[in-house]
C-alpha cells in the first residue's frame, strides 16, 4: 500500500496505480476523456489535470496529468486548487469549440460523458463565434450511426477497436485539429465488437443505430439486470424498455465475466423480442403442419382447459426441455411430466458432448476459467474452437492474454503497466505470449497466434493427447503419430509448461468427445506439474450446462417412447426440434404422437406441428436463472412489464398442472417458490437460491426501482387511453419494482438495474459501484459458481484415443462451421444480424474443389447420409484436404449430425 495526500488529507491506495485511478477508486471526481479503465492511459486529452506538490512545504506546485502520474508513497496533490480548476475549464472550452449544439437531438443526450465532464468543470457558456469544422459522416453498417462532427479527438475509439479488439478497418486520419476517426472508405465495420464504440466513445460520434428505429431518451428507459442469451458465456446486460418495446441492450459490468464489453450479437441481437415471430396469444390448431397464423386464437383459459383435457385422456406424457429456457422453466416441465419422462431439448450429439463437458468440469483437477482469468493467462492452447464465432467474448479475452508475457519485459524496465503508450512502445518488438490454435479452419484470432494447426476433429484430438503426454508421461500417447505432429506437440507443451497460468480452451463445436477429453488431459497434465492451469469449455447455448446439470435424457429416447406407444402426448418447451434432429426422424415422431403442446415465445416449425401453442416470455418478459459455460449460475430479471397473455414459461406450466388437478405446485406463487423446490429436488442446483436476493429483499425497507428517478412523462404514457394513471404492476418474483419509487442508493450487485451516480450520468458511473476502478463490484460480482474444484488428486487421464484421420477418395469429412451472425437461433431474427449473415455454403480445400470439378461460387449438392442440400461453394486453403465445412444454423441449412462423411457433386 502507498499513502498519498489529497488536499492535505492522507489516503491509502494500492501500489502500482496512477493518480487518476487512485482518486476515482477513493470516490473523488476528476474529469477525464481519453482514459478508460480497460484501455489505460495515454495522456491525450489533458482533462484529468491536478496540482502536484514536492512536499508539505511546497505551496506553488505544478500541474500534472493524473492519468500518467504514478501514485507513489508520499505523493501530494490538490484536485480543487483554483489554478488547476481553471486549467481544466480552459481545456473543456477548447474541446467544445467545434462540438455542435445538438444535445437535444443527440442519441447520447442524458448519458453523455462529455456533458458530465463539462458540468463537472463548471464550463457553462461559449465565447467562440467562429464557424465550427464539419465532416462527412460514413455508413458503418446496420449497427452503428456515425456523427463525426461531435468528435473531441480523445482517441478512445481507435484504441479500443484497433489495439484492444484487433480490428483493422477503423483508424484515425489527418493531422492537428483536423482528425477523422472512421474507415478509409465507408462500409460495414468488420469487427464483431464494434458496438462497444457506443459506450467507449465519450460523446455521440458512435451511437446505436438499432435504437434509432424506436428512439427514446436514456432517462425514460425502464431497465433491469439481465443475462445475454445468445451464447454460453453469460455476459451481463442491461436491457432497456419503453412502452413494452425493448429499445436497446447495454453492458452490465461483471468483474469476472464480461467486464466493460459485449460482442455485437449480444448487444444488437435483441429485436426478436419485438418481432413479428413472437407468440403473443394462445392458439389451438385443428390441422397439423399449417402456419400458426391459420390456427384459432383463443383465451388463456380456453387453451389451459384444452390442455387439461389432453392430459386427462393421455396414455403417456413426455416433456422436451430447452437449452435456451431458464432452469426454472425446465424444472417446471420436469415436475409436470416426472424426472424419468423429461428429455433433453438438445440434439443427441449435444447432449453427449455437454455430458462430457460436465464430466471434465466436475473433476477435482479441473479449474474452470472465468473471462477475467483468461485475460491473465500467459500461454493459451485453443483446441477445436473458432472462438470468435462460438464464444466471442472468450476470443476477446484470449486476445488480451497474448500481452501478458511481454509484461515481464515491461516490468523489468520499471514502466508502469497502466502507461499504455509507453508499454506499447516497449513491447513493439517483443514477442507476444504463446497462443496455439488447432481447429478445422481459420479463425480471426489467427493474427495473434504463435502457430496454427488445421485438421479433422480426430487429428485435433490426437494433437491434444500428444501435448498432454509431453507434459506428463503418465498421460497416454497417441499411436502412429507423425514426426511433424510430435514436434508441434513438444513446442506447445514447452510453451505451456513455461507459463505461470496456462489456459486450455476447447468445446463442443467440433462434435467430438475426443477433443474435449484431449483438452482435459492437457489441463490436468499441467496441474500435475504444479502449474496453476485453467480450462474453459464452450457449450452450444445459454443454458446448455444448466440443462445438463438436471440429468436429462436424450432426445432420441423421447422419439422412441412415442414410437413404442408408451407416450402419446408431448410438451415442448421453448424449442424448435427442427434445429435438433433430422427431418425424417421428426416426420415420424410428429406423425406418431397424438397430442403436441408447445410453450414458446417464437413461431417455429415446431409450433406448426402443435395442437396447442401457449405464449411464453423471452428473457425480457420473464425472470429466471441460467448457467454459463464455466458453471456460473446467474439471474436475469424481467424488464418489460406484464402484458397481455405473455408470461413466464414456468408459470404457464404451473397453470397447466393446476388445471390437471396437481395440488403439489399450488404454492408456486413466486419464482422463489419454484427455486426452493428445484434446489430440494436436484442437488446439483441446490445453491441456485443464493444467486440473487429473494423477492422479499428490501434495501432500507424499499424495493429497487427499474425506472430512473429522472424518469419523465409517466403520467402521460397512457393519456391516449385514460387520464388516470394506473397503479404500477406488482413484481412478486424479485426485489425490483416497475416504478421510479424505491431505494436510490447502490443495491446488491445482482440487482443493479442501472449505473448512475450524482454527476455521472454516463456509463463511466460504473466506477462508483466498484471496490476499486476495474475491480469487483461492491459486495462481489453477480453470479455463483455451481461447480467448484475439489481436493487435488492425481488425475485419471482419458485413455481412448482416435486413430489418425484417413481421407477418402470420393467422400469428405463434413465438419460444422459457425458464424457469430447467423448461426444462433434468436439473434438471426434481428434485421441487422440478418444483413450480416452469410448465405448458406460449404467450404472446401482448393485440391478437393478441383477434384470435384467446382470453383468458388459454384452451387453444389451436399449429401450427408440421406440428407441432400444445395449450397454455394467457398474455396479456402484453411480447410485441410479431405475435410469440408458446412455453415450450420444459417437460414436454409438443414440439420445434419456432424462430423460425418458426405459427398459434394456439381449441380
Amino acid at each position: 500500500m502507498a499513502v498519498i495526500y489529497i488536499d492535505n488529507e492522507p489516503y491509502d491506495v494500492a501500489d502500482g496505480q496512477n493518480l487518476l485511478t487512485a482518486c476515482l477508486s477513493l470516490g473523488f471526481d476528476i474529469p477525464y476523456f481519453c482514459w478508460h479503465p480497460a484501455l489505460n492511459s495515454v495522456g491525450a486529452c489533458r482533462m484529468c489535470a491536478v496540482k502536484q506538490y514536492r512536499d508539505e512545504n511546497d505551496s506553488r506546485g505544478r500541474i500534472v496529468m493524473s492519468c500518467v502520474t504514478p501514485a507513489v508513497d508520499g505523493t501530494r496533490i490538490s484536485i480543487d486548487d483554483p489554478e488547476v480548476k481553471e486549467f481544466r475549464a480552459n481545456i473543456i472550452e477548447f474541446l467544445m469549440l467545434n462540438h455542435p449544439h445538438d444535445c437535444p437531438v443527440c442519441d447520447e443526450g442524458g448519458e453523455c460523458h462529455l456533458q458530465d465532464m463539462t458540468v463537472m468543470t463548471g464550463h457553462v457558456r461559449r465565447t467562440s463565434r467562429f464557424k465550427k469544422r464539419t465532416y462527412r459522416n460514413q455508413y458503418l453498417g446496420p449497427f452503428l450511426n456515425h456523427e463525426m462532427n461531435r468528435c473531441i479527438q480523445c482517441y478512445r475509439c481507435v484504441r479500443f477497436y484497433h489495439d484492444y479488439a484487433g480490428g483493422r478497418d477503423l483508424n484515425v486520419f489527418g493531422i492537428h485539429n483536423r482528425l477523422y476517426f472512421g474507415r478509409f472508405e465507408e462500409g460495414i465495420l468488420e469487427s464483431e465488437f464494434a458496438g462497444n464504440l457506443v459506450e467507449v466513445c465519450p460523446t455521440g460520434v458512435f451511437t446505436d443505430k438499432t435504437q434509432r428505429k424506436h428512439p427514446v431518451r436514456a432517462w425514460d428507459l425502464q431497465t433491469a439486470p439481465s443475462i445475454c442469451v445468445n451464447c454460453s458465456v453469460g455476459c451481463n446486460t442491461l436491457p432497456g424498455d419503453r412502452y413494452g418495446i425493448l429499445r436497446r441492450i447495454r453492458n452490465r459490468y461483471n468483474g469476472e465475466v464480461n467486464r466493460y464489453f459485449l460482442c455485437d450479437r449480444g448487444r444488437f441481437g435483441y429485436e426478436f423480442v419485438n418481432g413479428d415471430k413472437r407468440v403473443r396469444k394462445p392458439f389451438i390448431s385443428r390441422r397439423r403442419g399449417q402456419p400458426l397464423e391459420t390456427a384459432e386464437a383463443v383465451t388463456v383459459k380456453t387453451a389451459l382447459q384444452h390442455v387439461g383435457s389432453i392430459l386427462e385422456n393421455a396414455s403417456g406424457v413426455i416433456g422436451i426441455g430447452s437449452p435456451r429456457a431458464s432452469l426454472e422453466a425446465n424444472f417446471a416441465l420436469r415436475t409436470l411430466v416426472g424426472p424419468d419422462r423429461f428429455y433433453s431439448g438438445m440434439s443427441d450429439a449435444d447432449t453427449r458432448l455437454v455430458s462430457a463437458v460436465l464430466e471434465v468440469l466436475e473433476h477435482p483437477a479441473s479449474r474452470s476459467s472465468s473471462l477475467a482469468e483468461m485475460e491473465r493467462a500467459d500461454a493459451v492452447l485453443v483446441l477445436g474452437e473458432d472462438l470468435t464465432n462460438t464464444a466471442p467474448m472468450i476470443a476477446l479475452a484470449v486476445r488480451q492474454s497474448v500481452r501478458r508475457k511481454p509484461m515481464d519485459h515491461v516490468d523489468s524496465l520499471h514502466v508502469p503497466r497502466w502507461n499504455d503508450l509507453a508499454v506499447r512502445m516497449v513491447v513493439e518488438d517483443v514477442e507476444t505470449g504463446p497462443l496455439y490454435i488447432a481447429a478445422p479452419a481459420a479463425s480471426k484470432l489467427d493474427d495473434v497466434a504463435t502457430e496454427t494447426y488445421r485438421g479433422a476433429p480426430d487429428d485435433l484430438a490426437r494433437l491434444g493427447f500428444a501435448v498432454a503426454h509431453e507434459l506428463d508421461s503418465g498421460s497416454p500417447m497417441p499411436p502412429d503419430l507423425s514426426d511433424d505432429m510430435r514436434v508441434l506437440a513438444r513446442r506447445i507443451a514447452d510453451a505451456l509448461s513455461s507459463a505461470k497460468m496456462p489456459l486450455v480452451v476447447s468445446g463442443t463445436s467440433c462434435g467430438s468427445e475426443s477433443v474435449i477429453h484431449a483438452a482435459a488431459n492437457v489441463a490436468w497434465a499441467l496441474r500435475s506439474n504444479g502449474l496453476d492451469s485453467r480450462i474453459s469449455l464452450v457449450v452450444p447455448e445459454c443454458n446448455s450446462l444448466g440443462l445438463g446439470l438436471m440429468g436429462v435424457r436424450k432426445l432420441s429416447e423421447a422419439f422412441e417412447e412415442v414410437r413404442q406407444g408408451r407416450a402419446d402426448t408431448v410438451i415442448i418447451l421453448e424449442n424448435d426440434l427442427y434445429r435438433r434432429s433430422d427431418e425424417e426422424s421428426l416426420k415420424v415422431f410428429f406423425k406418431a404422437v397424438k397430442n403436441v403442446v408447445v410453450v414458446d415465445h417464437l413461431v417455429t416449425r415446431s409450433t406448426s406441428e402443435a395442437d396447442v401453442v401457449l405464449p411464453a416470455g423471452t428473457f425480457a418478459d420473464s425472470s429466471g436463472t441460467l448457467v454459463n459455460n464455466e458453471g456460473r449460475a446467474q439471474r436475469f430479471f424481467q424488464v418489460i412489464g406484464p402484458s397481455g397473455d405473455v408470461t413466464e414459461s414456468w408459470r404457464r406450466l404451473r397453470d397447466i398442472m393446476i388445471q390437471a388437478g396437481r395440488n403439489d405446485v399450488g404454492h408456486w406463487q413466486s419464482l422463489d417458490d419454484t427455486i426452493d423446490d428445484m434446489a430440494a429436488a436436484i442437488p446439483a442446483l441446490a445453491r441456485v437460491k443464493d444467486v440473487a436476493p429473494p423477492s422479499h429483499f428490501r434495501s432500507h425497507g424499499m424495493k429497487i426501482p427499474r425506472q430512473s428517478h429522472r424518469f419523465s412523462g409517466r403520467t402521460g404514457m397512457r393519456a391516449n387511453v385514460s387520464v388516470h394513471e394506473p397503479k404500477p404492476p406488482e413484481d412478486g418474483d424479485s426485489a425490483l419494482a416497475f416504478s421510479m419509487e424505491g431505494y436510490q442508493g447502490q443495491p446488491p450487485a445482482s440487482l443493479i438495474s442501472r449505473f448512475w451516480a450524482p454527476g455521472w450520468n454516463s456509463v463511466q458511473s460504473v466506477n462508483k459501484f466498484q471496490t476499486e476502478v476495474g475491480g469487483p463490484l461492491r459486495g462481489g460480482d453477480p453470479g455463483l459458481r455451481l461447480i467448484e474444484p475439489g481436493e487435488e488428486q492425481t488425475p485419471a487421464y482419458f485413455e481412448e484415443i482416435p486413430g489418425p484421420f484417413e481421407p477418402r477418395e470420393n467422400d469428405l469429412m463434413i465438419v460444422a462451421l459457425y458464424h457469430i451472425f447467423g448461426s444462433e437461433e434468436l439473434s438471426v431474427l434481428t434485421p441487422g444480424i440478418t444483413e450480416r449473415s452469410p448465405s448458406p455454403y460449404v467450404a472446401m480445400n482448393p485440391k478437393d474443389a478441383e477434384r470435384a470439378g467446382v470453383r468458388n461460387g459454384h452451387h453444389v449438392r451436399l449429401l450427408v447420409g440421406a440428407i441432400s442440400q444445395d449450397l454455394e461453394v467457398k474455396v479456402t486453403a484453411s480447410i485441410p484436404t479431405g475435410v469440408a465445412g458446412l455453415a450450420v444454423g444459417l437460414s436454409g441449412v438443414r440439420y445434419v449430425r456432424l462430423p460425418a462423411w458426405g459427398s459434394v457433386t456439381r449441380e
